[in-house]
Formats: C-alpha cells, sequence, structure tokens
C-alpha cells in the first residue's frame, strides 16, 4: 500500500533535519506556519519568525535526531511518533514525541510536539 503524500512530507521534513538541510526542511514549511514547541507557551508565527527563534550554527552545545517510529496521516494531519536522542557534553537523553501537523498544498502549516517527559526536555536542553 503506498503511503499518503502527508506521511511522505513529514517523513522527508524529519530526514532532512536529521541530516542537517535545514532549507531543505524550510521549504516543506509554509510562510504563514505556527509553531508550537515543547514546553514553550508562546507560539511562533511565520517562517521567519521560526528561523529566528532557532539557534544559529555552533550557537548550541547539543544535537537532536528524529527516529522516526511511524507516520500517520489523512488529507488534513498527519502525526509522527518520534524516538529522539539529544546529545549535550558527553550525555545521551532518549524521549518520544509525538509530531502533529497541519498539512495544506504540501506544505506544513502548524506543528505541535507533545512528548513522554517535558520537564526532562527542557531540563537536558536547559
Amino acid at each position: 500500500m503506498e503511503e499518503h503524500p502527508n506521511a511522505v512530507l513529514v517523513r522527508q521534513a524529519l530526514d532532512a533535519f536529521n541530516r542537517g538541510e535545514i532549507q531543505q526542511f524550510a521549504d516543506m514549511v509554509a510562510d504563514d506556519v505556527e509553531w508550537h514547541q515543547i514546553g514553550d507557551p508562546n507560539l511562533v508565527h511565520g517562517k521567519q519568525a521560526l528561523a529566528a527563534s532557532m539557534p544559529g550554527e555552533g550557537a548550541v552545545d547539543w544535537e537532536i535526531t528524529a527516529d522516526v517510529h511511524d507516520v500517520i496521516a489523512n488529507d488534513d494531519h498527519t502525526i509522527a511518533l518520534v524516538n529522539a536522542t539529544g546529545r549535550r557534553g558527553g550525555r545521551t537523553f532518549e524521549y518520544r514525541t509525538a509530531e502533529i501537523m497541519h498539512i495544506r498544498d504540501g506544505k506544513i502549516t502548524e506543528r505541535w510536539a507533545f512528548s513522554d517527559d517535558t520537564t526532562a526536555i527542557a531540563e537536558f536542553f536547559a
């Protein structure tokens, strides 16, 4: 069975993220995206604001890899179940997220992420 195009899009976006291909990732995000971060009550609105909210190259001492467990999609919504691994200062931290996205015209228009331990994630990356 062929995978839904929105599932393919999200898999490609997460693969681009893992490879550090930020422009390829950004190409899959709508200009007016609404981005909700884990544990952050502030909504980031727009692709430019999202880019500005991300630390620049060399600005962080950590990295994250997203291993996609499964993706469920229909014409409007996509949920990616992700096993994430954070690395920082010789330490490794593993956690799970559900990446929930609205998709329109082949672009991610809204994203929420929910985790199994928001407090531990915030502490690890603080």
